[in-house]
């Protein structure tokens, strides 16, 4: 009852074009940072969710050339992360749009995406079945969820049969990639899962088990995370920060493994660096190490708070005056989605993300 009620709450704030404040889920966490910095951040962050559904097609979508699927379920997770959902909210209208326009990408055998037109197509597969298995929380139409849950159970089962001899999953299925696989799109494929299995979705155990011991194979000495168990080298700080997160959403909060990968990541980014400096895939990175830090904040709350106002800072300090966040690569969507995602850690409203 008290998260619906916070979600209520947030709602209105947000229909009003207010901050969100007292009473609203995750609120006293922020009601004890530096005001003036509380109120950028809300402000920041609204002018996001704006900027993400005016740029929103008709069809569901956002313009960019490169992972139409992905995006569309990325920037879908921001919007429902501030507290809207698919019949309640300012950005009900977007979220509809885009179940809908995933819906459009549903294939027989339960992938989401297109395979002819996308060679990466499992990053949309994954980040679909995260953003349906979050709106299906919140469904209360039953002929909307009988659907849901219809899409979400196949595509459940397209992922376990994309699964690698090795536990990971790769760009595409393993039978389509010759059994190739790597971290990132393992970590898409396990939130996923879990999502799905939070929502009340059959997901099967030893599928999980086996994603685990990949990780387990991909660790170096130092703690951290290698490319592929295919491809080991040095370690990668965004792949190590989201191999924590798979683990975490695989049930695994602690132990000799995640230790090491959290010290590893304390070492390497704790300190927010800049976008200019050396690593790579600052968002992806920090999407994920965020929610660790944010987990890691239930047993240290000081500890997420000290990670949270320098990761913000920086967060607001890149964003345009539109509202968006700029990416060379990808396409705004991308990294304005990522961020947002981030700065509403704190609200607490979905599942998937919660401590």
């Amino acid at each position: 009852m008290t998260d619906k009620l916070n979600r209520r709450a947030a709602l209105r704030c947000l229909a009003a074009g207010l901050p969100m404040a007292a009473g609203v889920a995750g609120s006293s966490s922020l009601l004890a940072a530096d005001t003036a910095l509380k109120t950028s951040w809300l402000t920041s962050t609204r002018k996001g969710l704006d900027w993400v559904a005016r740029t929103q097609t008709r069809m569901g979508h956002w313009a960019s050339q490169a992972y139409p699927t992905a995006m569309a379920a990325l920037a879908g997770t921001a919007l429902i992360a501030s507290g809207s959902t698919t019949t309640q909210g300012p950005y009900a209208k977007n979220i509809r749009r885009v179940t809908d326009f995933i819906y459009s990408k549903r294939r027989d055998n339960g992938l989401i995406g297109d395979p002819l037109t996308d060679n990466r197509y499992t990053y949309g597969h994954g980040f679909s079945m995260l953003f349906l298995s979050q709106v299906l929380g919140e469904e209360e139409d039953e002929e909307r969820r009988e659907e849901l849950i219809s899409t979400l159970t196949k595509a459940v089962e397209f992922t376990v049969s994309a699964q690698t001899t090795s536990g990971g999953w790769g760009y595409v299925s393993a039978k389509d990639g010759n059994d190739f696989d790597e971290g990132s799109t393992t970590i898409t494929q396990v939130q996923g899962l879990r999502g799905c299995r939070n929502a009340g979705i059959v997901v099967p155990s030893e599928v999980v088990e086996r994603a685990k011991q990949y990780i387990y194979s991909c660790q170096n000495p130092d703690g951290g995370i290698s490319y592929s168990s295919k491809n080991r080298g040095t370690s990668r700080p965004a792949i190590t920060a989201a191999s924590i997160c798979c683990l975490q959403n695989a049930g695994e909060y602690g132990g000799d493994v995640v230790d090491k990968m959290i010290n590893y990541c304390k070492d390497n980014l704790h300190q927010i660096q800049t976008q200019q400096q050396a690593f790579s895939h600052w968002h992806y990175t920090y999407l994920y190490y965020a929610q660790v830090v944010y987990r890691e904040g239930f047993r240290d709350r000081e500890f997420w708070e000290a990670f949270r106002d320098r990761l913000y800072t920086e967060i607001v300090r890149k964003q345009r005056s539109d509202g968006a966040w700029d990416d060379t690569t990808v396409g705004p969507i991308y990294v304005t989605s990522c961020n947002l995602i981030m700065m509403q850690l704190d609200y607490g409203f979905l599942p998937i993300y919660q401590r």
